[in-house]
């Protein structure tokens, strides 16, 4: 089962594993390992919610999906847009910037480098609110309530991660110039770039978002309408049509599956700035991450274990805020990869755990009541 499912991911791991050797030494490799780990962490929500959906479709859509859905996930956004944002950021055409990459590395690390407080600012300010906007949301289950519980109260403030995120952005353009003119204003328009870059990187997590949250709604429109059709078509006795059955909510459910999982691999692509500039290394790198979210994905609906292990979303999404925050840092000071790379990993890894006690209490809990009592049973730290 788990070779059948996760085959495809092993041998692009394997091609992809040597290919860094090939191309970048033993350097080359770790760097891969780490973003694949890394890609892997930030899209395990993504594999969660995806799978989620994807078990309401049939099974043309899920092909659907995990054919034409992986070109896009893997060649768009994992390959192509990592392209994209170095063209934009040092103002050339992306056959330029893949040129450069392959044939002029000195000059492109020079481009990538005096365009990095832009690419920090922006992916910084999306990352962030990806974690406020989670932070801020009213949940059942909290890992670490201490944190979730008074901030989820604070949440029911309108606007609140939005105003948050614009005064990180203002005192990390501030501190910038301040410090560009403590070392003789060489650099104080790069302030301007910043603040900029991270207005660009609000607005388009509230585009995301919008898109997101209509899809979403369309697709609870469409399935409360063919729900009503479906009552009709018993109380009248005609036959509803097939391809009505499954074919406008599934559209939109794949429309929807699409958006999302851009949404989320956005983060994994611009978290990948943090940990090298390298486009080739990041492509090989995000790409088996990406191979792996896909089988993941089809692994959680086939077993049927999406609910198990509950805290791992909060693990992800507390990783995003650690890479935020190393983001916007990077803009002035330099952070080593391997330490960015183990952060998420380190959160992913504790709240596996926390949920694996969780489960735990769980069975004693169940095992030793052995009625109908209800017994409170830790559900966070």
């Amino acid at each position: 089962m788990v070779l059948k499912t996760f085959g495809w991911s092993f041998a692009v791991t394997a091609l992809g594993l040597v290919a860094a050797v090939f191309y970048g030494g033993w350097t080359g490799f770790g760097i891969v390992a780490i973003l694949s780990i890394l890609e892997i962490s930030l899209s395990f929500d993504n594999a969660v919610v995806n799978a989620g959906i994807l078990k309401k479709m049939n099974a043309f859509w899920q092909r659907i999906f995990l054919t034409v859905g992986v070109l896009i996930a893997v060649f768009g956004m994992r390959l192509v847009f990592p392209v994209v944002i170095v063209a934009i950021s040092a103002k050339m055409g992306p056959i330029e910037a893949v040129d450069l990459a392959l044939n002029n590395k000195d000059r492109y690390q020079e481009l990538v480098t005096d365009a990095h407080p832009a690419i920090a600012a922006f992916g910084g300010m999306f990352l962030l609110m990806i974690f406020l906007d989670f932070l801020f949301e009213e949940r059942d289950i909290q890992w670490l309530r201490w944190i979730e519980r008074p901030l989820a109260k604070l949440g029911k403030v309108d606007m609140l991660s939005v105003c948050i995120a614009l005064v990180v952005l203002l005192v990390t353009a501030f501190t910038f110039a301040t410090h560009a003119h403590q070392h003789g204003g060489a650099h104080v328009d790069k302030a301007q770039t910043v603040l900029i870059s991270g207005i660009a990187g609000l607005i388009t997590y509230m585009v995301v978002g919008g898109l997101s949250g209509f899809f979403e709604d369309r697709l609870e429109e469409e399935e409360e309408r063919e729900h009503d059709e479906e009552e009709e078509a018993a109380r009248t006795g005609k036959k509803r049509s097939a391809v009505a059955l499954a074919g406008k909510a599934a559209f939109f459910m794949f429309l929807y599956l699409e958006v999302l999982d851009a949404s989320f691999s956005f983060d994994g692509v611009i978290g990948a700035f943090a940990v090298t500039n390298d486009i080739v290394l990041m492509a090989l790198g995000l790409g088996i991450g990406a191979m792996y979210v896909r089988s993941l994905t089809v692994y959680l609906v086939r077993q049927g274990t999406l609910d198990d292990y509950v805290y791992l979303e909060h693990g992800a999404h507390y990783a995003i805020g650690a890479l935020a925050v190393i983001l916007m840092v990077t803009i002035q000071y330099q952070i080593h990869e391997v330490i960015t790379g183990l952060v998420g990993v380190v959160l992913i890894a504790a709240s596996f755990w926390s949920s694996v006690r969780r489960n735990r209490a769980l069975a004693a809990a169940e095992g030793g009541t052995g009625s109908d009592e209800k017994t409170e049973v830790p559900s966070g730290v």
